[in-house]
């Protein structure tokens, strides 16, 4: 009964959706052209390379050697495995979904358990600093002292909800038995033969599929929140909203719900506090919306991973984050940045024109993490033998 309800409901919005671009063609046409043009001068040129190189590291085994370096790091901080702190990293530097793809990359092949899986989860995936820097801040909010009240905030919402899931199954542990010391894996990944036209096609044709797929989302949710707004069930359910509250606010939180990008422009149009709007506006990217949640699912249902601990972490995330934003606001940041100000308008094009650009400094961005990586591994190799 309850798998029917469910197809139900889902078939009857397909067909609410269907009716929705046959009756307003002209708004369907213009939201999807916009999704993708969003996709492809912004998600494509950013994305596309993380998912490459993050394929080939799993492929050679790099995330082993990295995991049983860095495990007495992390595995102490979030009851995980080493391993984790790669889809952490890679989250971090990059941005949605690239965490979620990596996390469920790790478990399909069984490097990590389904419960470490789910743990890591819950704070590898977050917003990308090209993002928060780029187009929030300086491209849509026009301020580009609001960064560090949008970045400390989610990373900080990030990791509280890491140390949260930390008491989910609690008494179960990393298992570590299968690793061996930090000198034998490292020679053991470096003398494994790979044949690498193998290793490159499977990463090429994982990581396009990957681009692809997150391209879909982008324009169905685009269409989704227009066609919502302008539909006579919305608009009946506005008139029993109480006066007292604002239409355009709850509008913007609903769009953010389905879509961040689309939320936070709205919000930041709004003439509400500032510490309300990046309140709001944090909230919505630790949220990070149901474009991106179906982006995650889409690698997260492949694995046994339960994907509502995924929905729910997010709901953390995001609430963590607005705590977050409203203490560092009155405690640090109050007197540095202006009280309130109006946003700059938001170019839905902002990076037309720099497709080349955004794809090398994506490139190179990975390229530095990843040497950077290698180095503190070798570093605490180092430390771990003379301690020893």
């Amino acid at each position: 009964m309850k798998i029917y309800f469910k197809n139900a409901i889902f078939l009857l919005g397909v067909i609410c959706l269907l009716l929705g671009l046959i009756l307003y063609p002209e708004v369907s046409l213009k939201s999807a052209y916009n999704g993708l043009m969003a996709w492809f001068n912004v998600v494509l040129p950013s994305l596309f390379p993380f998912f490459i190189i993050s394929e080939l590291l799993i492929e050679i085994g790099f995330v082993n050697m990295l995991g049983n370096v860095l495990r007495p790091i992390i595995g102490p901080l979030f009851k995980v495995s080493g391993e984790s702190a790669f889809p952490f990293a890679m989250s971090i530097i990059s941005g949605y979904p690239v965490g979620a793809k990596i996390t469920s990359s790790l478990r399909e092949k069984k490097i990590i358990s389904k419960t470490i899986g789910e743990r890591t989860l819950s704070f590898s995936s977050t917003s990308g600093p090209l993002f928060m820097l780029g187009a929030v801040s300086i491209g849509i909010l026009g301020n580009g002292k609001i960064a560090p009240l949008i970045m400390y905030p989610h990373y900080l919402g990030a990791i509280t909800v890491g140390l949260a899931f930390n008491f989910y199954k609690s008494k179960e542990k990393p298992n570590h038995s299968n690793n061996k010391n930090n000198a034998s894996i490292i020679l053991y990944t470096l003398n494994k033969n790979y044949s690498i036209g193998s290793v490159l096609s499977k990463a090429m044709l994982k990581s396009i599929n990957t681009i692809l797929l997150v391209g879909g989302f982008i324009i169905f949710y685009s269409v989704l929140t227009e066609l919502i707004f302008i539909s006579d069930i919305f608009n009946k359910f506005l008139n029993y909203i109480p006066l007292s509250i604002n239409i355009e606010l709850l509008k913007g939180v609903i769009a953010g719900l389905l879509e961040v990008t689309t939320g936070i422009q709205r919000i930041a149009s709004l003439n509400i506090e500032l510490t309300y709007k990046l309140m709001i506006i944090n909230f919505l990217i630790g949220w990070s919306g149901f474009s991106i949640h179906s982006q995650a699912l889409s690698f997260i249902s492949k694995t046994d991973m339960d994907s509502k601990l995924y929905i729910f972490s997010k709901l953390l995330h995001g609430i963590f984050a607005s705590i977050y934003t409203g203490i560092l606001y009155i405690f640090k940041y109050k007197e540095y940045i202006e009280p309130s100000f109006l946003p700059a308008p938001f170019y839905e094009y902002y990076f037309i024109g720099h497709w080349h650009i955004i794809f090398l400094n994506s490139l190179k961005i990975i390229i530095l993490a990843i040497i950077y990586m290698i180095i503190v591994s070798v570093i605490l190799t180092i430390v771990y033998k003379i301690t020893e």
